[in-house]
């Protein structure tokens, strides 16, 4: 059973959307976790990770990566580890700082890693496909107002919250 028919029909609209939402988001990421498992013997952590350092050709450190993926700097480590092992990574060491080093692609990693983003690419682009684009166009503008609003009630919510500390 999904969240989605968990809702009843008396729940406010805005419930059950809300869990349709996050029902197609855990479908379209298990069919990427599925994707990446199958064609590509790896997992979403290590893809994000690689995603991460793609972005950055210099590389990054490991703290950083642990701030930019929200995942401690154990889980990271672990996974960089394998990517090393695997001749995906490479740690390079940080000028001026002989306790840190930099986690950068190999040349290797990069090709890998592209192969795997144009796979993810057609998933995702796969998961919409029955959506015209004007289609995906208001859904992508209603979901954008949504954003805002998440923002806004957050910001309020950990203000309030500091008044409350102080």
């Amino acid at each position: 059973m999904d969240l989605e028919s968990r809702a009843h029909a008396e729940n406010p609209d805005e419930l059950r959307l809300w869990l349709r939402l996050l029902t197609c988001t855990q479908l379209i990421e298990k069919r990427v976790r599925l994707g990446l498992r199958t064609e590509f013997e790896t997992t979403l952590p290590r893809f994000d990770l690689m995603a991460q350092l793609e972005r950055e050709p210099h590389g990054m450190k490991m703290g950083e990566l642990s701030r930019r993926m929200m995942v401690s700097g154990g889980n990271i480590t672990t996974i960089t580890d394998q990517l090393v092992k695997e001749g995906w990574v490479e740690r390079v060491d940080e000028a001026g700082d002989r306790r840190a080093w930099r986690v950068q692609l190999t040349d290797q990693g990069r090709a890998y890693f592209h192969d795997m983003a144009k796979s993810h690419e057609r998933w995702i682009v796969n998961a919409f496909e029955t959506l015209s684009p004007k289609e995906i166009q208001t859904i992508h503008k209603l979901l954008h107002k949504i954003k805002l609003q998440a923002q806004d009630n957050l910001h309020e919510s950990l203000t309030d919250n500091l008044a409350e500390n102080t």
